[in-house]
């Protein structure tokens, strides 16, 4: 312990020290030593000197990568202070701390380069004084290579080296399996040189450890080298069939781990193709295959072949190259209002065979845990946004390979604050100018409202709006009014809330400057005209007592105006006028302080009636059977006695021509607007009778129709015949009926038919005949047997051919079976109880078949079920039959009129009674005897145990009597009605373990611990019942037969 200036305060009777052993965790206390300080002669300043180290220079070692620690001990007065530098260099900053005042210098992890010349300085106002510390660094064995394990195959040649350094520079030794190697036996295959053994030809048998060993004063190191010389054939380590995945232009590695002596050469294939070291491949020294840029070309099974001069070794990879994971639709800046709601979006394209996970993050950090924020598969919404969701958000989408990410900002907008002390100057009678003081968010246009407080208190109206630079506004105001204004400022997000109000400013009344509006003049009977207007409000009444003088005249006749002046009212009706005349009409707004100014004249009309006379000079000229116009010469506007709409043409078809009654049809009506003189009549059918008549229709309603016009439409062509039926086919003939058309639209003139042979590919030459209007049938001769022909038939007028029916058969085959409708290989059988089916094979044109049936000995009639009528093998299920009936089928063909063709003989099915397997146990008697049984057994059981427990006794059964229900209690439930099979097994489980239920959860199967309660097929019950509805797994391995209550009961006695 040293002092640079001895205090008075200094002195100790006992100072203590303690020396601490940390590797030994003591503490050791040395004597007390005792400080006297002596006051008697006090030392004066004095510059400074050292106690430690004494002289101008001193020496000090430091081992590398030790601590060096160099220590200045200086007295003087005033106390000196102490620096440190080295003079032949820097000192290493981020190694070195100074420790007691900067009295002690400390450099860690000691370095070669921190050898060199100390120099310290101790420094006071009366001088300095320095001493300089030689630090020599030495440095114990450190390794620059240590010896490394080799594995030689007979005849190779390995070296061993011992690289160290130190300073002294170590000695190295070598020693061979613990023996030093000058030791032990000669080996002309071992040569060494100082670092160095050279181990050449190696030969089975010659393997072992070397030692290496360096060493100098400070220290040593040692080393350990395993030699191993084999022959070893090749092993592939990496596993079989791994499958590597990597993204599209990513660098792909596929690793070919082996071991072998000698090290075997790798080689690599791909589809069965050796791959050379070059582009895109590259081969590594370990096996590990390289694909720079992958492409999806590069998947598929590669071959890793290990082969020395003792055999080959291959194994098999796979590469799956995969599609990147993009972001398609990258989430957008967005700018939204408070309180409103952002919605980002991020859509995704990936690879589908890897799972995708999206993650949002906020700042790159974690989404805030709030119910504002949901997340979607594709998108991020935020409600209600806040400032505090300004930030960045960013969508990262991971998959197992890869992942993509994208970024946009939210920015959150409000609207500007309020204007605020809003003044009132330079009033006067019309116009006040209003001054603000304008809010955050300077140069926000404004928006200056007002309330009327007079005529609508607590309405603010838009005023007139100002450029964001002003504040001031000249305003122009109306009489008789107590203004309030206020002020708002706007900007691209909305408005701001509104300003206080200011005080309230009352401009005096005046005469109106204005007249009521949108006057009219309309009459509602054929006597009056109402006179109607907009009122003013109350601002424009400008005065109170506001009243409208209504003036009117009839226009184009000498009279005065007449006049009412009315009040709170929008309408005046004027009585006792002409029918529809117009009058001029005007609307004067006055008021206690004058009247408004001249108001113009409106021409209205009085009100209109219904016209009093038709149109004349009806004519029709029909241009075709199916159109026709129309003529007639208008009615006088007197007598139209309204506003012409139009005219109303009504129309009907009285007959046909070749009907001697009438058939009145439904009318039509075909409305001409304006004031139009001719019309066309649409849709007319030929060569019938028509009538119509015409009226005149106003605003009121129609006049009175004109006389009925009757007019004829002249023949058309014919409507298609009614039917063509092919009938009585034969080998070489056929008869043909047919029916005359629907519509003839004239007079027939006779039908022409139309046939050919062949099939839809390929068709013969055409047949052609005419035959008159009063013939329905023929019959066609000298066809070719066992051929289809097509026939095509049509009505004629003399205005030409109607349309065309067709219809197709086929002669019969040369004394072979019909090719006409035919059945073959008819059959039946039952399925189930309620349905059976049909089989046929069917041949013919005809694709109207039906299978009837009905009850046998039935007066009923006949079920007709439309099956398929294609040609070949069909079937046809009959649902829905009873139960222990016989019914009569059979399969028909029929044709267009619903006559039987064709039908096949009658076959007699006879369905089974129904099976009475269902019974319904509730109201067996044998069953309710048996419940009550069961129930008075329980009963007694339950007394005995009552009694034995009384006594003290135990009672084996004590454990199922708490563990389950009584079986009573649980039948109460079952109102259900229950089949139960036959019993088959003896078992109480089934072979599964389970019980497996139906439908119903209340089965009576339940209640047994088997699955087997069941009933025999005389109904009596042959299982056995119990406590519990379902067996513990526990009871699996007991014994099959189920507990008796009898054996219960004499386990109680």
């Amino acid at each position: 312990m040293y002092f640079s200036k001895v205090l008075l305060d200094d002195t100790r009777t006992t100072t203590s020290v303690y020396a601490r052993f940390p590797h030994t965790q003591t503490i050791q206390q040395k004597q007390p030593i005792t400080v006297k300080v002596l006051d008697s002669n006090p030392s004066g300043e004095r510059r400074p000197s050292f106690m430690a180290p004494l002289g101008q220079s001193s020496t000090q070692m430091a081992l590398r990568g030790g601590v060096l620690e160099l220590e200045c001990i200086a007295e003087g007065l005033p106390t000196p202070e102490v620096s440190w530098y080295k003079e032949s260099g820097d000192l290493p900053s981020s190694r070195m701390s100074f420790h007691n005042f900067q009295k002690t210098l400390k450099i860690a992890d000691v370095m070669e380069a921190d050898a060199g010349d100390y120099r310290c300085t101790a420094k006071n106002s009366l001088g300095s004084a320095h001493h300089t510390i030689k630090v020599n660094v030495k440095a114990a064995p450190f390794w620059i290579s240590a010896p490394r394990n080799l594995i030689l195959a007979p005849e190779e040649t390995g070296i061993l080296t011992c690289r160290v350094s130190g300073d002294p520079k170590p000695q190295i030794a070598w020693s061979v399996n613990g023996v030093p190697i000058k030791d032990s036996p000669k080996d002309t295959s071992r040569k060494v040189e100082d670092d160095t053994v050279i181990l050449s030809d190696v030969q089975t048998g010659s393997s072992a450890v070397y030692q290496c060993n360096a060493s100098n004063e400070f220290g040593y190191l040692l080393a350990n080298a395993f030699v191993n010389v084999l022959a070893e054939a090749p092993r592939v380590l990496t596993p079989p069939n791994n499958v590597y995945q990597v993204i599209t232009n990513n660098p792909a590695f596929l690793d070919c781990a082996s071991f072998g002596s000698p090290i075997p050469a790798i080689t690599w294939l791909v589809h069965l193709t050796s791959i050379l070291n070059r582009d895109p491949y590259v081969i590594h020294n370990n096996g590990t295959l390289e694909i720079n840029v992958a492409q999806s070309l590069n998947s598929g099974k590669y071959t890793c072949i290990a082969s020395n001069n003792l055999g080959t070794r291959e194994n098999h990879v796979y590469l799956e190259v995969k599609e990147p994971t993009r972001i398609l639709a990258q989430p957008e800046y967005m700018v939204v209002q408070r309180n409103r709601k952002a919605v980002f979006e991020c859509k995704v394209k990936h690879d589908p065979t890897l799972i995708p996970t999206m993650n949002w993050l906020k700042d790159n950090g974690e989404l805030p845990d709030d119910e504002r924020f949901l997340v979607d598969t594709d998108s991020l919404t935020i409600n209600e946004v806040t400032e505090e969701d300004e930030g960045t958000y960013t969508c990262v989408m991971n998959t197992t390979l890869d992942q993509d990410s994208a970024s946009a900002m939210l920015t959150v907008v409000g609207e500007p604050d309020p204007p605020t002390d809003l003044e009132l100057t330079d009033q006067r009678e019309r116009s006040v100018q209003l001054t603000w003081i304008p809010g955050d968010e300077h140069n926000s246009p404004t928006q200056i409202q007002y309330e009327d407080l007079l005529h609508q208190a607590g309405v603010w109206h838009n005023l007139t709006e100002e450029e964001g630079t002003k504040t001031t506004a000249h305003l122009d105001l109306s009489p008789y009014a107590y203004y309030s204004f206020r002020v708002l400022a706007v900007n691209h997000v909305g408005y701001s809330q509104p300003s206080r109000p200011s005080r309230q400013y009352r401009t005096n009344p005046a005469a109106p400057d204005v007249n009521p509006t949108d006057v009219h003049g309309v009459g509602t009977e054929h006597n009056n005209l109402v006179i109607s207007w907009k009122e003013l409000t109350g601002l424009q009444s400008n005065g109170p007592g506001l009243q409208y003088k209504v003036n009117w005249r009839q226009k184009d006749v000498e009279e005065d105006w007449l006049s009412e002046t009315v009040a709170n009212t929008s309408k005046y009706v004027v009585s006792g006028t002409p029918t529809f005349v117009p009058y001029e009409v005007k609307v004067q707004a006055v008021n206690d302080y004058g009247n408004g100014p001249a108001p113009e004249a409106v021409v209205g009309y009085s009100g209109e009636d219904v016209p009093m006379s038709a149109p004349e000079s009806v004519q029709v000229l029909v241009q075709n059977g199916t159109l026709a116009e129309v003529h007639w010469e208008p009615v006088l506007t007197s007598m139209v006695r309204g506003r012409l709409q139009g005219y109303k043409v009504s129309y009907w078809r009285e007959r046909s021509l070749h009907q001697a009654e009438a058939q009145q049809e439904e009318q039509q009506v075909l409305l001409f607007s304006g004031n139009r003189t001719d019309g066309r009549l649409p849709g007319l059918k030929p060569y019938s009778l028509y009538t119509l008549n015409i009226r005149v229709v106003n605003g009121k309603g129609e006049g009175p129709p004109s006389p009925n016009h009757n007019f004829e439409t002249p023949e058309g062509v014919p409507g298609p015949p009614s039917f063509l039926r092919i009938k009585n086919t034969d080998m070489d003939s056929l008869t043909l009926e047919w029916g005359p058309p629907q519509d003839n639209n004239g007079r027939l003139t006779g039908y022409t038919l139309k046939y050919q042979p062949g099939n839809s590919n390929e068709l013969g030459p055409v047949e052609e005949m005419m035959f008159p209007a009063n013939e329905t049938t023929v019959i066609l001769a000298d066809l070719k047997y066992s051929t289809r022909y097509k026939f095509y038939f049509n009505a004629k007028t003399i205005k030409g051919s109607g349309p065309t029916i067709t219809e197709e058969a086929v002669t019969i085959m040369d004394e072979v079976r019909p090719i006409g409708p035919a059945f073959t290989n008819v059959n039946s059988s039952v399925v189930g109880e309620e349905g059976a089916v049909i089989s046929w094979e069917y041949f013919g044109p005809d694709k109207n078949v039906y299978v009837e049936y009905i009850v046998e000995n039935s007066k009923e009639d006949w079920t007709k079920e439309c099956v398929n009528g294609s040609s070949g093998s069909q079937t046809h299920l009959i649902k829905g039959l009873k139960p222990g009936t016989s019914y009569r089928v059979r399969l028909v063909v029929k044709d267009h009129s619903e006559a039987t063709i064709h039908s096949t003989e009658e076959l007699v099915i006879t369905l089974p009674a129904m099976k009475s397997d269902q019974v319904d146990l509730a109201t067996q008697g044998w069953f309710i005897g048996l419940m009550c049984a069961i129930a008075l057994l329980i009963l007694v059981l339950l007394i005995i145990c009552f009694i034995k427990r009384n006594k003290g006794g135990k009672y084996p059964v004590k454990e199922k009597e708490d563990a389950h229900q009584d079986p009573e209690i649980q039948l109460e439930h079952n109102t259900h009605t229950h089949t139960f099979p036959l019993k088959t097994t003896g078992s109480r489980t089934p072979s599964n373990g389970t019980v497996k239920r139906d439908d119903s959860d209340d089965s009576l199967v339940d209640y047994g611990e088997g699955g087997d309660g069941q009933f025999n097929e005389d109904g009596s019950f042959i299982g056995q019942y119990s406590g519990k509805k379902e067996k513990d797994t526990h009871e699996g391995n007991e014994s099959s037969e189920a507990p008796s209550p009898v054996n219960a009961m004499n386990s109680f006695v």
